[in-house]
């Protein structure tokens, strides 16, 4: 576009026309770059335009390739790039074997998926390791959440850790391999074979769960707008059953209340004893025998019967929870 010619739109403006210009997929690629802030104003700025003519629409090609004349391909994060191209042509486990191929100092990929644990998981993972190795671990992620994950770590424990990482020199390659190894471990333990597939609606409920204030009744409505069976799924999983586990008496007795006496059996059944407990303190002595007794002589159940009555029970909870009668969860991701 001439420098003479006046310009038909702001570049703000302009960079909305292109986007819209393109299709869904590669408009999707370039949006998921933009940080919070460019995607509000580049929102905006697609919902305010009016009907877009011919010379703007020619203005926002121009600009873009004027640009791209002048601009250079970023050598950073081109390896991530090429892992996200790797994964979907080839699968996780080949991508992760050809990466190590092509780029064998790019680090493990379990320390970058630690990159995206919320700081409350990664904790969970780590807890019961040696301070050098938690130490060692808050070095190799970003300053902020490493921050965040030790302010999560019990006291005793922190004075440790930030000892250990005064004292740090350089990190060896075996102990990052060997980290590694103990991340790929325990995510596996704990979200399965697949934990390297990250995201779906239980990761998504948990950073809800784990997000200080109110998110739930922000976050899923405007999910629920754009994609209703999602927001349901996102909901099922931000009230489970175990959640229930740390009820106090009080409020356990208010649920139990409602909660018919089959149902209680055939969802006791399904849990091991410890785990009956916050029930069983919130009846009287008596009536947590007979239910005791009445979980022995009930024959065996189907997995599907046993979580149909947790759920119906998780339903009633989150209906008392809805009307303040009991407390399930707090925005710290502390439950009460």
């Amino acid at each position: 576009m001439p420098e003479t010619m006046p310009a038909l739109l702001s570049r703000v403006d302009r960079a909305a026309v292109f986007l819209m210009l393109l299709g869904d997929e590669e408009a999707t690629g370039l949006l998921a770059r933009l940080s919070p802030a460019e995607l509000e104003k580049l929102g905006a700025a697609m919902i305010a335009l009016g009907e877009v003519e011919a010379p703007q629409m020619a203005e926002a090609l121009a600009d873009f390739a004027g640009e791209a004349a002048r601009e250079t391909l970023p050598r950073r994060g081109r390896g991530d790039r090429v892992r996200i191209l790797l994964d979907k042509a080839l699968g996780p486990t080949r991508a992760e074997s050809m990466m190590q191929r092509i780029e064998p100092d790019a680090p493990p990929r379990s320390l970058a998926l630690a990159q995206w644990l919320a700081p409350g998981v990664l904790v969970r993972l780590i807890l019961d390791e040696h301070p050098q190795v938690i130490a060692a671990l808050l070095l190799l992620i970003d300053p902020e959440p490493a921050a965040e994950v030790l302010a999560m770590l019990p006291l005793e424990l922190q004075s440790l850790v930030v000892e250990r990482v005064a004292k740090s020199g350089t990190i060896s390659a075996t102990a990052i391999a060997t980290i590694d190894t103990l991340l790929t471990q325990r995510i596996s333990a704990a979200y399965g074979t697949a934990a390297l597939m990250i995201g779906g609606p239980r990761e998504a409920a948990n950073l809800i769960n784990l997000a200080a204030g109110e998110l739930r009744n922000t976050v899923l409505p405007a999910i629920a707008e754009r994609d209703a069976p999602l927001a349901e799924k996102i909901e099922e999983q931000l009230f489970t059953f175990e959640m229930l586990f740390v009820l106090d008496p009080q409020s356990m007795g208010r649920l139990l209340r409602d909660v018919d006496n089959e149902k209680l059996i055939d969802a006791l059944k399904g849990l091991k004893e410890p785990d009956r407990t916050p029930f069983f303190a919130a009846m009287s002595s008596r009536a947590a025998d007979g239910v005791r007794d009445e979980i022995e002589l009930r024959g065996r159940l189907a997995k599907s019967e046993v979580l149909a009555a947790q759920k119906a029970i998780v339903e009633l909870a989150r209906g008392l929870a809805d009307a303040g009668e009991i407390v399930i969860g707090s925005g710290s991701g502390e439950f009460v």
